[in-house]
């Protein structure tokens, strides 16, 4: 049985008994003059008379070490936005550049459009592009389509483009020469 069910069980309490003890305090009639006690803890040390001195100073050291952290924040701050610009201008620069050289290959692409060479690649790209995209639907569909495959193919496709490139320099320079 608990404690909780035997006080139950008993006698029950009267209002002024259930009431809880008053709170002791300090009678008015006793001096609060400090000066009479005896010192029993004579080893700790009082707070020194300059401690709000040292506390000012604390405080002065605070707020200068705060101002040189925001100077400095406010220095990098200043640096990263001055190395962004310079990166910013320079690739701007750089995309002109690049824009200029697209251009010029776009222009002189344009120009050799009806160069036979330029017009043999076109066709033989298209037509290798669409054998390989159905050989390897056709394949996939047998369920015959693989890695080992698809590197031999892609080897295939690195060795003819590799022919295709010095075929066609080779037509550029001595046949077929570019406007």
């Amino acid at each position: 049985m608990s404690y909780a069910d035997a006080a139950a069980k008993g006698p029950k309490q009267s209002p002024e008994e259930a009431k809880a003890a008053p709170v002791p305090s300090i009678a008015p009639s006793e001096s609060t003059e400090s000066a009479s006690l005896i010192d029993v803890d004579s080893h700790i040390q009082s707070v020194k008379a300059d401690a709000d001195a040292v506390v000012d100073k604390a405080a002065k050291e605070a707020g200068k070490l705060g101002h040189d952290a925001k100077s400095a924040i406010h220095d990098a701050e200043d640096k990263v936005s001055k190395e962004a610009h310079a990166a910013k201008d320079a690739l701007s620069k750089e995309a002109k550049k690049v824009k200029a050289t697209l251009k010029a290959d776009g222009k002189k692409l344009s120009d050799n459009r009806d160069n036979p060479v330029v017009v043999g690649n076109a066709v033989i790209w298209t037509i290798a592009a669409v054998a390989i995209g159905v050989g390897a639907y056709q394949k996939h569909s047998e369920g015959k389509l693989d890695w080992k495959l698809a590197g031999t193919v892609a080897g295939g496709v690195a060795a003819f483009s590799v022919a295709d490139y010095f075929a066609s320099s080779w037509l550029l320079e001595n046949k077929f020469p570019p406007k």
